[in-house]
């Protein structure tokens, strides 16, 4: 068998510590590949609805600008302290993106529509019940993405 090589990786991102932790993985694993490195993070709009207009818009400008930036910048971050660290970081290219909608859905739609070779996410740790209340965005990823998922824990 030859070696697995990948072009693309997916790097999700909600700026928690487990999200950290995957960049770290898929930094080194981009670096190795002389891959395309995605960093995606996904503004969940849906517990905005219902507010008028005026305040809906400037609930989402207030959510991206802390939310979303900030976890891109995080990641970015990273990237250039691994830079720094390792030689092996020059080769890969970085893409940020932000998008609106279900993370899950989302992450999957970028997943085909970039033509993704792996996603490299943080597992949140969520308990059984609690999976079950609100869904795994990780879990609904790794059983629906037409390409390999490595978790972080």
């Amino acid at each position: 068998m030859g070696d697995i090589m990948y072009g693309k990786i997916l790097l999700p991102t909600d700026g928690s510590e487990c999200a950290e932790k995957a960049a770290r993985h898929a930094i080194i694993i981009a670096g190795q590949n002389n891959a395309e490195l995605i960093v995606l993070n996904v503004l969940e709009t849906h517990s905005l609805a219902g507010l008028p207009v005026e305040d809906f818009t400037s609930k989402v400008n207030e959510v991206f600008r802390r939310e979303g930036i900030d976890a891109l910048e995080r990641i970015s971050q990273i990237f250039k302290d691994m830079s720094r660290e390792k030689g092996f970081v020059r080769g890969i290219k970085l893409t940020l993106k932000t998008e609106e909608g279900h993370p899950a859905d989302m992450i999957l739609k970028i997943v085909d529509d970039e033509n993704i070779d792996l996603v490299v996410m943080g597992a949140s740790g969520k308990h059984a019940m609690e999976r079950f209340l609100v869904g795994s965005v990780t879990e609904k990823v790794f059983r629906h993405a037409k390409c390999p998922v490595l978790t972080v824990h």
